[in-house]
């Protein structure tokens, strides 16, 4: 058996030499160490040995086995240094070659304006404030005062979904949810999308709009004047010309569209402005009480105005982008200019 024990060490230390791969590696070691491996098979015979033998060839067949051991460890880490050798030799990157140029990304020019709408508005205490864009009929048309008959109700105007529910049509709705939860004073923005069935070189089916709210003891319509014509100085320069139109809205009595002169063609009529030279950019008015009443005001306590503004229109102007449906393209061309 001692013979034996030497025989398979010399065998299994020139065996080592030959391996190359991690699952010959791992088949050498099955051959000596596995259950019915040589040097297993070895062990189990001890028993069938004299108690002279016994201790013998026991210490004997324990150096063997640590000798083994240690090779195939070794064997094991040769592998491995070879194989990270080997990974990085084919990984290897040339540091003298020039280097890519990364790209980065911009704001969106909807988002850009956005941004800029958010600041002006801020800088004259108004915060900001968000709602769902799935809303109720009675947040979206009945709080706001607008008749169960009224034009904007219909399918060709807005998106219905089921149980009385639709995508909103305007940021309207928040103010009434903000008054609900909180007493004069107010005031706040509320950016969001909303959503129309609407598509040509002015609309979109879905766009952006930012609704204003300020409620107080006294606020009249021409602060709100005041207001929006600090707005669109900041916004579009101070040599805007504008102009406030008599209008109607269900929400706001007295009522106003709010025009300035085409910054795209400066006011000398072009395809944006209908060749008018002006352009329609929001709506306002003085908050009607019965929206008031909606929300448990009291309309003998508080007054109060709004205002409801399109981002793209706004974006489209101030970038002199004539067709709004070119921000919803994403040609790189287009969108990298910003």
């Amino acid at each position: 058996m001692k013979a034996e024990l030497q025989a398979i060490q010399a065998e299994a230390l020139e065996a080592l030499k030959a391996v190359k791969t991690p699952d010959a590696l791992e088949s050498l070691r099955i051959t000596y160490f596995g259950r019915r491996g040589k040097l297993t098979d070895v062990m189990k015979g001890m028993g069938k040995l004299s108690k002279e033998e016994r201790p013998v060839i026991g210490k004997l067949a324990n150096e063997v086995r640590a000798t083994l051991t240690e090779a195939f460890e070794a064997a094991t880490q040769t592998l491995h240094r070879q194989q990270q050798e080997q990974q990085l030799e084919e990984e290897a990157v040339d540091i003298t070659l020039p280097g890519r140029k990364p790209t980065y990304g911009k704001a969106h020019p909807i988002m850009q304006t956005l941004e800029r709408i958010e600041a002006i508005f801020g800088q004259m205490g108004f915060q900001v404030v968000t709602g769902p864009d799935v809303e109720t009929e009675y947040y979206n048309f009945d709080a706001l005062n607008t008749p169960v008959d009224h034009p904007a109700r219909d399918l060709h105007d807005t998106f219905y979904l089921t149980d009385g529910r639709l995508l909103r049509t305007h940021t309207s709705p928040v103010q009434v949810r903000a008054m609900e939860t909180q007493k004069p004073p107010i005031r706040i923005i509320v950016p969001g999308k909303c959503y129309r069935v609407d598509y040509d070189i002015s609309h979109t089916p879905m766009f952006h709009h930012v609704e204003g709210l300020l409620v107080d003891t006294r606020a009249t319509f021409s602060e709100l004047k005041g207001v929006l014509t600090s707005f669109a100085r900041q916004m579009f320069g101070d040599k805007t010309q504008m102009r406030f139109r008599p209008h109607f809205f269900p929400f706001t009595e007295p009522s106003a569209e709010m025009d300035i002169s085409c910054a795209v063609c400066q006011g000398k009529g072009c395809r944006s402005c209908g060749g008018t030279g002006w352009v329609e950019i929001l709506g306002a008015g003085a908050v009607d009480p019965a929206v008031f009443e909606a929300v448990d005001y009291d309309p003998d306590q508080v007054t109060g105005f709004a205002f409801g503004m399109g981002v793209e229109r706004i974006a489209n102007l101030q970038f002199r982008i004539p067709d709004i449906r070119t921000l919803y393209e994403n040609d790189l061309r287009f969108l990298r200019q910003f």
